[in-house]
């Protein structure tokens, strides 16, 4: 029986050439808290949790204690320790983001162990590839700061707001285009900057590219109900696939209201954890699509559940992917099991979050990198999560070391 030596967080964290920002605020940094569970014969696996790198970090050590020295390959076990352990305090937020990092990363060590990918523990795939989406379109330069002023100002002045939003944001136009001739068929639009401006981009987006290129559009939580609802019903002949966080993830009336409101499918719950949180989300009939995000919902063994109860409500799951490639090599894992639902000749399949904004380390961590072939992804087969990491590069990119 392997035995757990030791658990670490690495904090990495990098520069970007240029700041980006979405709805309601702006980066200039990628970070990440790497977790690494370690046995006593030296077998190591790793996991990523969502989320601010260093209070992650700061959390590892309290899991580690109740872990080390225990069975490696008991992760039901372990999970309920975990959430058993900062229950009181820890039901949703950093305890949960923290917990999903070592919760990856015993899956990994557990497939490693036996020499066998997530996915065949988990019961067997369905799928050896899946279809991707392309993440990005955030606001870069300094033109999307001052927009909605300069277009109250056109508006008053007799000028055309609408012509000005082009403008400045032409840059995002270009991006999806790009996507499109990369292969990709979907891609997701970053909103929540006000609604005319949000709509006139929707409108051009769709009126440059057409129908070769499917859209998402996604808030993040930049709207109250009912600006959400005016914008859903604004663009709903734009043939958009769904509206993600059109409001704050802690207000399920709003989703509620929104859903009813708009047609427009609602998505959201990447700021939603384990299987209680999930359930009240179902219940409610508060979305059409469930995101939850495998490194902060609480890890491989809940978003498994999460994705069997969405089943059972008859509700579609798309998991949310940020961070590096170790998150993206668990998403793929999870990809590999999730069941056609409703089964039929041609189902409607998983589709994946492919982040295409700048982040320096994001595919470095992997010796080699998960790419994308015209928008297929294929699952990676080898053992644990079926990617090796690069522990040079870990040491690179790291700014702290915690355990």
């Amino acid at each position: 029986m392997p035995r757990i030596a030791r658990i670490r967080a690495h904090v990495l964290e990098a520069p970007l050439s240029e700041p980006f920002a979405w709805s309601f605020t702006e980066t200039s940094t990628r970070g990440s808290c790497v977790v690494e569970v370690t046995t006593e014969d030296g077998l190591s696996g790793w996991g990523e949790c969502i989320g601010p790198a260093r209070l992650n970090a700061a959390l590892i050590p309290a899991y580690a204690r109740m872990l080390v020295g225990q069975d490696a390959l008991a992760v039901d076990r372990h999970w309920l320790a975990m959430y058993n352990g900062l229950r009181d305090q820890g039901m949703k937020g950093l305890a949960l983001t923290a917990l999903s990092g070592v919760d990856v990363a015993l899956w990994d060590l557990r497939g490693r162990h036996w020499g066998e990918p997530v996915w065949r523990l988990m019961g067997g795939r369905f799928r050896d590839r899946v279809a991707a989406y392309a993440t990005g379109t955030y606001r870069r330069g300094d033109g999307w700061r001052t927009l909605e002023a300069r277009r109250t100002q056109a508006r008053f002045g007799g000028g055309d707001p609408d012509a000005l939003t082009l403008e400045t944001l032409q840059y995002l136009i270009d991006e999806v285009a790009g996507y499109a001739a990369e292969g990709f068929r979907a891609a997701k639009l970053k909103i929540g900057f006000g609604v005319d401006q949000d709509v006139a981009l929707i409108r051009a987006v769709r009126e440059a590219l057409g129908p070769r290129i499917g859209l998402m559009l996604d808030a993040n939580h930049g709207y109250d109900a009912i600006d959400a609802i005016r914008l859903g019903r604004a663009v709903a002949d734009q043939d958009i696939g769904w509206f993600e966080e059109p409001v704050v993830p802690d207000d399920l009336d709003s989703y509620v209201e929104v859903r009813r409101g708009q047609p427009i499918p609602v998505a959201g719950g990447e700021t939603e954890f384990t299987r209680w949180g999930f359930r009240e989300v179902l219940t409610r009939r508060a979305m059409d699509i469930v995101q939850p995000d495998i490194c902060a919902c609480g890890g491989l063994s809940e978003a498994k559940k999460i994705a069997d109860m969405a089943t059972a409500f008859g509700v579609r799951l798309v998991p949310h992917v940020w961070g590096t490639g170790i998150g993206l090599a668990a998403a793929l894992q999870l990809h590999a099991v999730l069941p056609p639902s409703p089964p039929r000749h041609d189902p409607t399949e998983p589709v994946l979050e492919f982040d295409r904004s700048e982040h320096p380390f994001r595919q470095a961590v992997l010796a080699t990198p998960i790419e994308h072939e015209q928008g297929v992804v294929r699952i990676p087969d080898g053992p644990g999560l079926g990617v090796e990491i690069d522990v040079d590069a870990i040491a690179r990119w790291r700014v702290e070391l915690v355990g």
